[in-house]
């Protein structure tokens, strides 16, 4: 039985109960992608951006800034190929002045976007996350 038998395909959650190895070993059961950063060290938006995007290979040029990360879920993702799913950790987003409970919102919004893109296209996206 799946770990993730009652979780819909996609969407941005919290990450409760759940263990990062036990879905990481779900996202390579299933043949999906797993996508997990640790995001403790971020005091700010960029740097938080920046481990994001750093965690997740994706390019350099991200530009550290919510539209650019939303670009590189969707598009960017869409146009390198057929995609298998998507199973995303972001754990211990941080709670600072400079990345406070409105720029964690922000970020979780450009999560649900990407969720709701990829359900159009039948492609699982799950995001689990967790705070500081």
């Amino acid at each position: 039985m799946s770990l993730l038998t009652t979780v819909p395909p996609n969407l941005v959650q919290s990450i409760r109960a759940y263990r990062v190895t036990e879905l990481q070993d779900e996202a390579i059961r299933l043949g999906q992608h797993f996508l997990y950063a640790y995001c403790v060290a971020g005091m700010t938006k960029q740097q938080v951006l920046g481990i994001i995007g750093e965690s997740f290979h994706f390019p350099k040029n991200l530009g550290k800034n919510f539209d650019a990360l939303r670009e590189c879920l969707t598009d960017t993702l869409y146009r390198a190929g057929p995609q298998p799913g998507f199973l995303v950790v972001l754990e211990q987003l941080p709670n600072t002045q400079k990345f406070d409970k409105e720029a964690r919102e922000t970020l979780l919004d450009v999560f649900r976007d990407a969720a709701d893109y990829w359900a159009e296209k039948k492609v699982a996206f799950r995001v689990f996350y967790s705070f500081e």
